[in-house]
């Protein structure tokens, strides 16, 4: 239902944050690694993931779509429910917590609070080919919050290319020519590589 919420971070702790668009504050609940990526007074944009029960309805914001997207594999996951993927994201690095899924490594998720054996494994078992093949890698080089590349990287998407290809070819392009280019420029030299 909602996409994204931007605008004014109000406040924030470990837990969740407060974010006022337009007025309203939004009281997103957040993990310990968007929370490092939130800074104090700024504008900010949190990914959102709607979660409806019964009675209650809670909001889930993220630091980067990549976040996102490992969040609603991990709650896909029969016996994970929305706190003990936040726990998942908070305990470990996204680019961790995907290692170990695709590495089978069920020791290192066992290691999170709440995780025993059974759900280690059901999580490597249910998310191996799909991390592996659908979610996009977290830039390591300084490009997290680039917007320019989530832009283009989308219209390779809708292009028909996979994600992870065009990524890689984005990534080689930033790293080569530097962030200043337009989202045209990334467009046009990804579509001479791929």
């Amino acid at each position: 239902m909602y996409e994204f919420i931007q605008g004014k971070l109000v406040e924030k702790n470990p837990a969740y944050a407060v974010v006022e668009a337009n007025g309203i504050g939004y009281l997103l609940n957040i993990s310990i690694h968007t929370y490092s990526q939130l800074q104090e007074d700024e504008r900010c944009k949190l990914y959102t993931h709607l979660v409806v029960r019964e009675d209650d309805m809670l909001l889930y914001g993220f630091a980067e779509t990549g976040e996102r997207e490992l969040f609603r594999q991990l709650i896909s996951v029969s016996g994970v429910g929305v706190n003990t993927a936040r726990i998942i994201l908070s305990s470990l690095s996204p680019n961790e917590i995907m290692a170990a899924i695709s590495g089978g490594d069920a020791i290192v998720l066992q290691r999170i609070k709440g995780i025993g054996a059974k759900t280690a494994q059901r999580i490597i078992i249910d998310l191996k080919d799909k991390v592996s093949r659908e979610l996009i890698p977290f830039e390591k080089s300084g490009f997290l919050h680039n917007t320019k590349k989530e832009e283009a990287l989308s219209a390779l998407i809708i292009l028909g290319f996979p994600k992870m290809l065009a990524d890689k070819a984005l990534n080689k392009i930033i790293e080569s020519e530097g962030t200043g280019l337009t989202v045209e420029q990334l467009i046009k030299h990804a579509l001479k590589v791929l």
